[in-house]
This record gives C-alpha cells, sequence and structure tokens, in this order.
C-alpha cells in the first residue's frame, strides 16, 4: 500500500469549482485499487501550531501500488476534467508515504 496525502490550497471563490471536480475524481479512484481515507475541511480551531499557510482541504488516499496512483493520475475521464482543477485550485503539496 502507499499513501498518498494532498494539501490543497484553493483560488478564492471557487470552491463549488472544486467540488466540482471533486464529484468526479474521487469515484474514479476505486477504478485504480485506491480508496479515499479522509477528505477534510479543517476549521481554524483545528490547528494547535503552524508555520505555512492554511490548507482548504486535506485529503489521504491509498492505493495498492505505485503504479495504481500514476494509472488514476493519467486516467482518461480524469484527464477530461483537468481544467476544474486548474480553475479551482492555486497550490497543492502531494506527501507520498508508506505504512510501516
Amino acid at each position: 500500500m502507499i499513501y498518498i496525502t494532498q494539501l490543497i490550497y484553493i483560488k478564492e471563490g471557487q470552491e463549488k469549482v472544486l467540488d466540482e471536480f471533486e464529484d468526479i475524481a474521487i469515484p474514479i479512484i476505486s477504478k485504480h485499487n485506491g480508496r479515499l481515507l479522509f477528505r477534510i475541511r479543517p476549521d481554524v480551531n483545528a490547528f494547535i501550531g503552524e508555520c505555512v499557510e492554511r490548507p482548504y482541504e486535506v485529503h489521504l488516499v491509498e492505493f495498492e501500488t505505485a503504479q495504481n496512483f500514476e494509472n488514476f493520475k493519467m486516467d482518461e475521464e480524469r484527464k477530461k476534467f483537468l481544467h476544474l482543477k486548474d480553475q479551482a485550485i492555486q497550490a497543492s503539496v502531494l506527501i507520498e508515504g508508506k505504512k510501516f
């Protein structure tokens, strides 16, 4: 298993566009042996300490293999809607990990 954590920073006023993209992209994860473990929109009170900008959302996804994750990223259906992602997301940080 590999785990992907994504910190998502969106452009102001693009919340609905992000939701539209996620409504398409999230179901595609399972097509590639993956599973969304959680999708969080942390409240300002959820932060105890910080030295970087707070993300709008945090996703944790697991895939059986790194190749499954690559296949998800290259999924043709998902690629048709990347313009929504580009419209909504200012920046994202992707952190890859493994369970020990």
